[in-house]
């Protein structure tokens, strides 16, 4: 006879204003497993995980845990009863060692004062769990996303935690990354750790799990074994509609040359760049093109939105923009020369949480109009509504606070943000990270929609997929310099990674 699953949830529920998160939802977990968690934006599972942990308290249902009726009460006593979450923002302290986060609240003390050197040996006897050897003496914040992930899976093994919950765990992280935090998951379910994956990624769920539950709109849409669930059967059921969404958008295009679907130049750089941050480039921009930046993390893809946009001051080269030569040295000079940039973290720098979406939709055009030239509550109502519509943002109300919205409807309320500015070059860093198949369907359509108007578009994915499907043309980024550029008939999945891997710098400016 099976084992009975350590977790059980039945009829869960659980609503907010005008939203409908959970409704009647069933799941299970049991030791020894990788669950993943999947569906859209918006289709409860962040909120699933809130009324367990007891972030939320439950509307309706009820949780079993180990057999017995649970109610955490909050994330705390979650933890201290076995349920830890390591969310994709890593909620340690910084500034505070790699030991003192691992045993933060449990330290270990002789007549009142702490005793660094057993700290430090069972600190590291944490670590060696999970293969991770670093200074555990170093600050937490010096250390790189993937060992602050690591470090927050070590303090849940502190805890003895049963359950351990992976919210998004690998959005920040590069392949190799991800691997190694496999092999973890792996090596904690070889002990009879039940792990809750939390996904967008679709590979990675039939890399490590063993079953998968799909929510949407609220709803369970089913639970099913991984090996026994075809890819495109799961992502039909992510979407809840038929597969022709995913098709490549680019094909909207036609079939025209590119010189004769773009107009004259919007952006044009020569020898850009700042010590330290990026070396000189050259660049241009054409209106009614998606250019597409490519490259691993860290190759510099970013620096060059941040020094277009004028967040990094160049300190060398020219700028041109529709004709005239400028000096992009801070945001609002980007934003008065008809540039947009919707930024890569869209928590930290692109939406205001505790403003509501119309309030985040007209922010840039009333920073662009100037604060002494307010605008109208019923103008912000039409600017909100017409975005609302044409963007085809889920909310009940314009009203609704923005950190109500799922991560696709603020990603897509951030790209509202900037059109109603009316730009001539849009900078899209990394708009679809985080956000669902469906949603991200819906961005890479807008960003062809866009080009297809006129505007001139900077698109940037760490997805090659992605930017192959949406691009025009590539240029290629690695270790803080431009590599190479690619015209369409260059444009290759193996010839952008023999392009990144090249110890030469390769291409020319195409046109």
């Amino acid at each position: 006879m099976p084992e009975a699953p350590i977790l059980v949830i039945r009829r869960l529920s659980k609503g907010f204003p005008g939203v409908r998160a959970l409704a009647g939802v069933d799941f299970f977990l049991r030791r020894g497993e990788i669950h993943a968690l999947m569906g859209e934006n918006g289709a409860g599972k962040s909120t699933l995980i809130k009324v367990l942990t007891g972030v939320y308290p439950r509307d309706g249902g009820e949780i079993l845990f180990e057999g017995r009726p649970f109610a955490a009460g909050s994330p705390h006593k979650a933890q201290e009863q076995g349920i830890s979450t390591v969310y994709q923002e890593v909620n340690l302290v910084p500034n505070l060692s790699v030991a003192e986060n691992l045993l933060l609240g449990r330290q270990p003390t002789r007549a009142g004062l702490i005793e660094g050197r057993e700290m430090k040996r069972r600190a590291e006897a944490i670590l060696k769990r999970l293969n991770l050897h670093v200074d555990v003496n170093q600050l937490l914040g010096d250390y790189s996303i993937a060992v602050q992930q690591m470090v927050a899976i070590g303090r849940a093994l502190e805890f003895e935690s049963k359950i351990l919950i992976l919210d998004e765990p690998t959005s920040s992280l590069d392949a190799g990354e991800v691997e190694q935090l496999f092999k973890v998951m792996r090596k904690l379910k070889a002990e009879g750790h039940a792990i809750l994956f939390v996904t967008h990624f679709v590979e990675q769920v039939y890399a490590v799990s063993d079953r998968i539950t799909v929510l949407r709109n609220g709803e369970l849409v089913g639970e099913f074994e991984t090996v026994r669930l075809p890819k495109v059967e799961l992502i039909s059921k992510l979407l809840g509609k038929a597969l022709h969404d995913l098709e490549r958008v680019a094909t909207a295009k036609g079939e025209a040359p590119l010189s004769e679907r773009v107009g004259e130049p919007v952006l044009r750089v020569q020898g850009l760049g700042k010590e330290g941050v990026l070396e000189r480039f050259d660049l241009e921009i054409h209106a009614g093109e998606v250019l597409g930046l490519a490259g691993l993390l860290g190759s510099g893809r970013t620096e060059l939105a941040s020094l277009i946009f004028g967040i990094e001051k160049p300190d060398q080269g020219e700028v041109v923009v529709q004709g005239e030569k400028v000096r992009l040295n801070s945001p609002l000079r980007a934003l008065q020369s008809g540039i947009g940039l919707c930024p890569e973290d869209r928590k930290s720098e692109g939406i205001i949480e505790d403003l509501s979406l119309r309030e985040n939709i007209i922010l840039a055009l009333q920073v662009k109009q100037g604060w002494f030239r307010n605008i109208p509550r019923a103008r912000q109502e039409e600017i909100a509504q017409r975005y609302i519509k044409v963007l085809d943002i889920r909310t009940p109300t314009a009203a609704q606070a923005i950190k109500n919205l799922s991560g696709g409807n603020q990603q897509k309320a951030i790209v509202a943000r900037w059109l109603a500015t009316q730009p001539s070059l849009l900078i899209l860093d990394e708009p679809t990270r985080g956000i669902d198949v469906g949603a991200k369907a819906e961005i890479q359509k807008l960003i062809i929609s866009l080009s297809d108007k006129g505007m001139a578009v900077l698109f940037i994915s760490s997805e090659l997929d992605e930017v192959l499907r949406c691009a025009d043309r590539i240029a290629v980024l690695r270790d803080k310099a431009m590599v190479g550029k690619l015209s369409a008939d260059q444009m290759d999945e193996q010839v952008i990674m023999r392009t990144i891997a090249h110890t030469d710098k390769v291409g020319a400016e195409p046109r």
